[in-house]
């Protein structure tokens, strides 16, 4: 067995993973599992920069994920970084604070890479016999952009397009610096224009259509799952493996989307970071399962984390 760290810097989020892991035999035992909203992509879409203001909260979390390492004694670390720091013109910020706090050099992946760590760590545990067929068309809805990747014990096609829910927030339901709150119809409509234009993008590359299985990932689809369920609180191993339909997305995403702020962040299982950005993933998510003919959606909580420390244990590969 091998003890890994793996941590996802995202648009939205930053994670960390310590887990061991034999890549022989598929061993997994998690030791640490965690979750920071730090907001790197503050701003990213409108000034091309990471603010400083985000930037040390991503360094704040960093330094407490440094404690964690150490206290386990992982032997190998990986860091990858996705959309916001690949956008920013001042990414080299970025990997300078990172390196100095864990001591490993941020990996600011391309997107294609990014789907293919998405769709190793959210298919390991697929199998026809538990009902899971292939081949698996793996979604993942970040902050600032979302990964299409099709594949059944090895990725077919993949493609990252420049959508998220923080980026189509910050794009469409911000006025002046002010939330349109709840959003209004002209404003959700603009998303909904988005969404389907970088769907006809992913289109070209992979085939949205062709899966036996939708699978989702991340804090948008979990957040989803978890309202769908009805959770009083955030229950990971009650989404993990969950089967939402489509009717009841559509029914959740209306409701986000025509809830104030303080309906929103008065749901049991959401989380606070997710409270300003949860509409607009609805919205991506409903429009992705509509254009994949799916009628329902598998949820994992194991995603790009997990395909990080899987790559951490076999040598970075």
């Amino acid at each position: 067995m091998t003890r890994v760290a793996a941590v996802d810097c995202g648009t939205n989020s930053i994670r960390l993973l310590v887990a061991d892991l034999d890549p022989a035999t598929g061993a997994f035992t998690e030791l640490d599992r965690r979750m920071r909203i730090v907001r790197l992509g503050q701003g990213v879409d409108r000034t091309g920069r990471l603010a400083p203001e985000a930037l040390e909260r991503t360094f704040d979390a960093c330094r407490e994920y440094a404690g964690v390492i150490a206290e386990l004694g992982a032997e190998r670390i990986r860091f990858v970084a996705t959309s916001a720091s690949r956008d920013a013109e001042n990414s080299d910020d970025f990997v300078r604070g990172v390196r100095d706090i864990l001591g490993v050099e941020p990996e600011v992946v391309t997107g294609d890479e990014e789907a293919r760590l998405s769709f190793d760590g959210a298919t390991k545990e697929l199998t026809d016999a538990h009902g899971f067929a292939a081949p698996y068309l793996v979604v993942d809805i970040g902050g600032g952009s979302t990964e299409f990747v099709l594949g059944d014990t090895e990725v077919r096609a993949a493609r990252s397009v420049d959508i998220g829910c923080v980026r189509m927030t910050e794009r469409h339901l911000v006025r002046d610096g002010v939330p349109v709150d709840p959003p209004t119809e002209d404003r959700t409509a603009a998303i909904r224009a988005d969404v389907a234009a970088a769907l006809d993008l992913a289109a070209g590359t992979v085939p949205l259509d062709a899966a036996a299985t939708l699978v989702g990932l991340a804090g948008t689809v979990t957040t989803v799952a978890a309202i769908a369920l009805d959770l009083k609180e955030y229950d990971s191993a009650a989404i993990h493996h969950a089967r939402i339909s489509l009717d009841r997305v559509r029914e959740i995403a209306a409701r986000l989307v025509s809830s104030t702020h303080e309906e929103r962040a008065a749901i049991p299982a959401m989380h606070s970071g997710r409270v300003d950005v949860i509409a607009s993933g609805a919205l991506i998510l409903v429009a992705v399962m509509e254009r994949t003919g799916a009628r329902e959606i598998v949820v994992s909580e194991h995603d790009i984390l997990d395909g990080i420390a899987w790559s951490a244990a076999l040598g970075g590969e």
